[in-house]
Parts: C-alpha cells; structure tokens; sequence
C-alpha cells in the first residue's frame, strides 16, 4: 500500500473542491483476506431468518393404527403410514428452528472493515463530500443530480454522519445505493460497493483534512498527535 493515500473531495452539489488525506492505518492497511471472508459469511449467516421447519413422524397427523398384522400378508413390516418412507409421512433429519448467528470477535470485525477499507482506498474508488449541512429537506433528484455531477455509476454506498439524516433519506430511495451511517457501515457493505462516497465529519478526528488548508499544515506538523483510529485497536 502506498504511504499516502488521498481521495476526491466534492462539495454537497458534486463540485470537485480537491483532495483529502486517508489515514494510512485505516484505509492503507494490507487486506486480511480470510478474515473478510469469515466476516462477511457471519454477517450472511446472521440476516437468515432460520424460521424453515419440518415434521417428524410425530408431529404429522393420522397414523396411530397399524396399517396391517405383522405377518401372514407376505408385506413388509409398518408401524405407521405416517413413517419417513411413505408419500405424507413424517421428514426424517429435516430442517427445525435455528439460529444460525456466528460469533465474531470485535477486533476482527474491526480489521475486516478496514481491510475492505483499504481495497476501496487503493482502487480509488472512496469519494468524500465536505458535509452535507446544506441539504434542508430530503431529495432524492438532489442526491441524483449530485451522483451525475461526481460521475458516479453502478453500486454506491454513502456513509454520512448521524446528524445528517437527511441525505441518508434522499439517497435511500435510489435503486443501486446503501446509505448508512457511520455506525452501520460493515464489510459486506464496503465490499458490495463499487463506490464509496463518504462526508468529511466520517473520517473522525483529523483522519481527512482537506489538502493545502491551515488544519492540514497543522496536522502535518505534529506526526506523533495522532488520533486514535475509529475502531480503538491496532491492526
């Protein structure tokens, strides 16, 4: 990974203003692979309903009487016309019931996300917005309008801050976009995007400020005053 990451910085109607800088420890890590794939399979499992179920040959109706003596009849043995092997009978190992929630600790998920983090931020494929103050009412021709201006196509996700619901809601509406905020970003959403536009207050503390202002030369000039990174710990 490169050591200095930046990514395009829009204004709220998709006017490019610049460039800011990425927190190479957040979006410039080395992508853990297996642990992105394990990740993303608890989040799948998770979002299953689990609520499939069968019937055992207890539970399905009818056949209480023998169907026919034991022997004598040259047939084969039954207790029950409600056993496994006959047309309406009970499911032998069939689905039950089940919560099928994985356990995954919260500094791999934390790594799982900043590893897909760092996949976007080296494709380019993260963009950021100043902020999105400006924005009074939801609209979703707004938000449309925006994605032409900043050339954006395909899959989309925007992560803005809590206080800036009402972009959520303007982009929310559009077929092809997951707008979140900061605290529902995850892996598979990172993953399934093929852009990621995010507002300037996402990247927490100082871990984007824009290029050529007095906050980033001041930035610049204290290295070791570095911010905790968002999930707390290392790599």
């Amino acid at each position: 990974m490169a050591d200095t990451l930046t990514a395009e910085l829009y204004d709220a109607d998709g006017a490019r203003r610049g460039e800011v800088e990425l927190r190479p420890d957040i979006f410039g890590i080395e992508p853990n692979t297996d642990v992105m794939h394990q990740v993303v399979t608890a989040q799948l499992a998770a979002a299953r309903a689990g609520t499939h179920s069968t019937k055992t040959r207890a539970e399905v109706r009818g056949g209480g009487r023998k169907p026919w003596r034991q022997k004598g009849l040259g047939r084969a043995r039954h207790g029950s016309i409600r056993s496994p092997q006959w047309a309406g009978g009970g499911v032998a190992h069939g689905p039950k019931p089940r919560d099928y929630s994985q356990r995954t600790p919260k500094k791999m998920r934390r790594l799982a996300l900043r590893s897909a983090l760092s996949v976007r931020a080296a494709a380019g494929q993260i963009k950021v917005v100043d902020t999105f103050d400006t924005w009074d009412t939801p609209k979703t021709k707004r938000a449309i309008a925006m994605l032409d201006a900043m050339g954006v196509t395909g899959k989309v996700l925007l992560i803005a801050e809590d206080h800036e619901r009402t972009a959520i809601k303007s982009f929310r509406n559009i077929e092809g976009v997951i707008a979140s905020n900061l605290g529902q970003a995850n892996t598979y959403d990172v993953l399934w995007a093929e852009t990621i536009i995010m507002s300037l207050g996402t990247l927490e503390l100082g871990q984007g400020v824009p290029r050529g202002t007095e906050e980033h030369a001041a930035q610049a000039a204290r290295p070791g005053d570095e911010p905790d990174s968002p999930g707390g710990e290392g790599q």
